[in-house]
């Protein structure tokens, strides 16, 4: 949260928006039927914080996304999908898992990435040049699970 914060207020002009990062990532990767990857809290400007289970249409394509902090990463798991009435409800579900437990699974899950991640690529985004996002296994393009 500190880190964001200093973000917004700081690198405002520098950093991409997360959601960019992740719009430019599924575009390069031509709209794969899934995609999980962790994102440097300080590579980018957490603009969905707050947000764990939500939709995110990219050029017509629908993705459920599932996204939580885990310092020092951000991690995202998305999922094409068609489009469903509503997931208000299981987001203030997982945001009160996360608040019940302190964040703790959360943080060593971040922590333990910074060990297990194995690889990484370069998304290019429209305004911010390039940005590295990482992968605990390479991931194969064009497999469906």
């Amino acid at each position: 949260m500190l880190i964001s914060f200093y973000n917004h207020i700081f690198r405002s002009k520098l950093l991409p928006k997360a959601s960019e990062v992740l719009r430019c990532h599924i575009q390069q990767r031509n709209y794969p039927p899934w995609t999980s990857y962790f994102l440097s809290q300080f590579d980018c400007l957490n603009d969905q914080f707050g947000q764990s289970h939500f939709e995110f249409d990219i050029d017509g394509h629908n993705y459920h996304i599932l996204r939580t902090g885990c310092f020092p990463y951000i991690k995202y798991h998305c999922t094409q999908r068609p489009k469903t009435l509503d997931l208000s409800s299981e987001n203030r579900l997982y945001t009160f898992f996360k608040l019940f437990n302190l964040g703790l699974p959360t943080l060593m899950y971040g922590l333990s990435a910074i060990f297990l991640i194995r690889h990484y690529e370069i998304v290019k985004t429209k305004q911010h040049g390039s940005v590295k996002i990482y992968f605990l296994l390479k991931e194969d393009s064009g497999v469906s699970f």
